[in-house]
């Protein structure tokens, strides 16, 4: 039968390198992990125990309303006031399946067919394909080291945007803005009369500064945050949306019919992990002892290229001095060095063969083991002395 050209979307390579990396684990390799973009820690003690209680007692765990339960609600914006001091309204807030469904849900709402929308690059992928099944263009800011591979506000006319989307902590390179950099794109945006979207998933883990929220310089964006990092749920597949108060009752719609409510269980979990504090900033000093260790192995064995990684689990590295096909030289590494990484491929079409980007997210134990085996792989490749 035939089928639609919104169908037709690139891979995503850090799923083709960890899916080659589990079935050399099914054969009885170790490798270690340093691809993918999740927490090496479960969901908070606090979460798993709320849901187990609600079994337990026969919630039925039924369709809620399409916002999201309310008191889940009233807490995510209580988090507003305790991590950037804003008085946020519950009622702005949209509790969704996951960052991803609330990029459906915002991209769908801000945009016509056809429409421009500014990326930097190197991104996260999946904002590129989900845009394109939408029937939107893409546009990819190739930024700049000096710009901290983030979008500046002339990129806007530049490019002839219909909408921007930015992203602090970004994936790959960690960078932030600060608040003087988002306020001026904020402010450029709204001089042009463009849609601008912050995603702000990394939000809690930051090393240094805290991340700045958009919502610190005005209510005429959407922001959007997840479980997924910070939280460590990953898996449960929920996060939310704040949204300008005239547009609330438009993606509620669009998200009834999408998606009708994002998971019971998981908003009783998501509730619970909120007050998990002190779990969830052991986890962030586990990666802050993590992306000290990288900071001072990577460079020494020869990834001596980095982008500085303000937040987030990852660093990013420019290869361009071993290679010019980073997909080729991800799966040598894999395969001799028996680490796994993500190639640039993924996050920019048009330099990513030169870069490859390292996670740290699992265990200090597995930082210190891959450091050790990526030592001993550049060293037989005479990237630096044995």
């Amino acid at each position: 039968m035939r089928v639609s050209s919104r169908g037709t979307v690139d891979p995503f390579i850090v799923m083709e390198i960890a899916k080659e990396a589990a079935e050399m684990e099914a054969s009885g390799i170790d490798i270690v992990h340093m691809e993918i973009g999740q927490p090496g820690t479960p969901a908070p003690e606090a979460a798993r125990r709320a849901v187990a209680q609600a079994m337990e007692d026969g919630a039925p765990m039924g369709y809620t309303v399409t916002p999201g339960l309310p008191e889940l609600r009233a807490r995510i914006a209580q988090l507003y006031g305790e991590w950037y001091d804003v008085d946020l309204n519950p009622d702005r807030v949209l509790v969704t399946p996951g960052s991803s469904g609330a990029f459906s849900l915002a991209f769908t709402s801000l945009f016509d067919p056809g429409a421009r929308v500014g990326i930097g690059s190197p991104g996260y992928p999946s904002y590129r394909q989900i845009l394109k099944a939408l029937d939107l263009d893409p546009v990819l800011i190739e930024t700049k080291e000096e710009h901290r591979y983030q979008p500046v506000p002339s990129d806007i006319a530049a490019h002839r945007l219909d909408g921007l989307l930015v992203a602090s902590p970004a994936n790959p390179a960690g960078t932030m803005l600060d608040g003087p950099a988002m306020q001026g794109l904020m402010q450029a945006a709204q001089e042009a009369g463009i849609g601008f979207i912050s995603d702000e998933i990394y939000h809690g883990l930051h090393y240094e500064n805290r991340a700045v929220s958009a919502l610190e310089f005005g209510d005429d964006v959407y922001v959007i945050n997840s479980f997924s990092k910070y939280f460590s749920m990953t898996g449960w597949r929920i996060g939310w949306m704040v949204l300008p108060e005239a547009h609330f009752h438009r993606v509620e719609k669009l998200s009834q019919h999408m998606f009708i409510c994002a998971t019971h269980a998981s908003q009783v979990a998501a509730l619970a992990a909120l007050d998990a504090t002190e779990e969830l900033d052991a986890h962030r000093a586990t990666y802050a002892r993590n992306r000290a260790l990288l900071l001072e192995g990577l460079p020494r064995i020869g990834f001596d290229r980095i982008a500085p990684p303000d937040g987030g689990f990852y660093i990013y590295a420019d290869v361009s001095g071993l290679t010019n096909n980073s997909l080729a030289l991800a799966r040598e590494i894999l395969h001799e060095a028996r680490v796994a990484v993500t190639p640039g491929l993924d996050f920019d079409p048009d330099r990513g063969a030169h870069t490859l980007r390292f996670s740290y997210a699992s265990t200090t134990e597995d930082m210190l083991e891959g450091l050790e085996r990526l030592g001993r792989f550049m060293a037989l490749k005479g990237a630096v002395p044995a």
